[in-house]
């Protein structure tokens, strides 16, 4: 359960740091620049993806065995 947690939270992240990016990305504010937030939004999805690999390599996680 805690592991589902963190991976709410961390897609929250990313969603949150893709909308933050939003508003320089259109009007072109100077405040702090749009790498910023696009950054720490790649940083976010690498960690989810490292979370994910390691919880099904560890047997946490057990994938669908068929999709159909």
């Amino acid at each position: 359960m805690l592991l589902k947690a963190i991976l709410v939270c961390l897609l929250v992240f990313i969603i949150f740091n893709l909308f933050r990016a939003l508003p320089v990305m259109l009007k072109g504010q100077r405040g702090q620049p749009m790498s910023r937030y696009l950054g720490r939004r790649i940083m976010f999805s690498v960690l989810l993806f490292v979370v994910l690999l390691v919880a099904i390599g560890t047997g946490y996680i057990t994938p669908n065995p068929r999709p159909y």
